[in-house]
């Protein structure tokens, strides 16, 4: 709690820094659940490689095997996209990285060390909050004035954020995490995806108590009444076409709650053959599509809100990332960085890096 009520106050402070941050050359990488994208202050240009960061660590192997990997994509990316040479170079690890840090956070900061070393690259790992208010100023800047709500909702592979300008929430409850505790909790695996239809009213019943439970923290973190706006291609791509044909209505902005709910009770009773040749959806989306149906349905149940925007973007962690001052000045501080890392956690980005006692790299 005491980690959460810090991290609140750094974002109101991160989020006016992103507004005004100019630097000089930087090059930034956002380390996501299943892979890396590159990109720089000072170019358009932008590079990705696919490394599924979040597998290893459910299987209880680490990180381990997938580090050799991740130095060579931080040394190549920058190259493929013809970034400069010279750029500071910094590292946001989000879902996988947190994961990581919970499970053993000696080992990481172990490895955290060997990939600066091997790569010139100082990887933090970033709390939930500061990942929200990346996703606001993403939102923002590639909306403008088409962004008229308060928050924004960011459903990732490892987590989900709901962010707004001067407030947020984050949990692990992305659209592979939220699947597979299902899975677990109906179906008794965590081999994923799994599937989940058809599903009777107790059974849903018991998906929603779980998903309450998880969200308890919600309302506290949030103000009373928000807006909300749909950014992620499992809403846009996903929910928002099941509803569109099962319910037989077209929808325009965005989607009503009542209608998630509707089609979440057609969908749970139709086994997934079915359901496939039904709905036409790409088997990417619809493996996961029930459990977003339930994801995105609890979390317009516990923030009270009626009608859901959608506005599908290509959002990704690196606007935010290059205009940090935090995390670049923590390039400067890395070994200092590392050990508060072993010591206090998440709360090390969050902490002073002029404090430390020497400009350790």
């Amino acid at each position: 709690m005491r980690l959460r009520r810090l991290l609140s106050g750094l974002v109101g402070l991160l989020l006016a820094a992103l507004a005004q941050a100019d630097s000089g050359c930087r090059i930034a990488y956002d380390m996501g659940s299943s892979g890396i994208r590159a990109g720089a202050s000072n170019s358009l240009a932008m590079a990705q490689t696919d490394i599924d960061f979040l597998g290893p660590l459910w299987a209880g192997r680490g990180l381990e095997e997938v580090i050799e990997p991740t130095i060579t994509a931080l040394r190549e990316l920058p190259l493929r996209a013809g970034l400069g040479a010279d750029c500071v170079r910094v590292a946001g690890g989000f879902s996988a990285w947190r994961l990581a840090l919970q499970q053993d956070a000696g080992q990481l900061a172990g490895q955290l060390e060997r990939i600066k070393a091997a790569s010139g690259v100082a990887l933090l790992v970033m709390p939930q909050l500061a990942e929200g208010a990346y996703g606001y100023r993403g939102a923002r800047q590639l909306l403008g004035a088409r962004l008229n709500t308060s928050h924004v909702l960011d459903i990732g592979g490892g987590s989900m954020q709901i962010a707004g300008e001067s407030s947020a929430f984050g949990e692990v409850l992305g659209q592979k995490v939220w699947h597979r505790q299902l899975c677990l909790a109906l179906r008794g695996t965590t081999t994923t995806p799994c599937e989940l239809a058809p599903l009777d009213d107790g059974q849903l019943a018991q998906a929603r108590q779980l998903l309450d439970e998880r969200l308890l923290a919600l309302p506290q973190a949030l103000p009373t009444l928000i807006t909300l706006t749909a950014i992620s291609r499992p809403v846009a791509r996903g929910v928002v076409p099941a509803v569109e044909k099962l319910l037989a209505v077209k929808l325009a902005d965005g989607v009503q709650r009542q209608q998630i709910s509707a089609t979440i009770a057609r969908l749970a009773q139709l086994p997934p053959e079915e359901s496939a040749a039904l709905l036409a959806t790409s088997p990417k989306y619809l493996a996961y599509l029930l459990s977003d149906l339930l994801l995105v349905e609890g979390l317009l149940r516990a923030t009270g809100v009626e009608f859901l925007q959608v506005a599908e973007l290509d959002l990704t962690n690196l606007p935010g990332l290059l205009a940090d001052e935090q995390a670049f000045a923590w390039a400067g501080h890395y070994g200092c960085y590392l050990q508060r890392l072993r010591e206090q956690g998440l709360a090390a980005y969050a902490s002073n890096p002029a404090s430390c006692a020497v400009d350790a790299r």
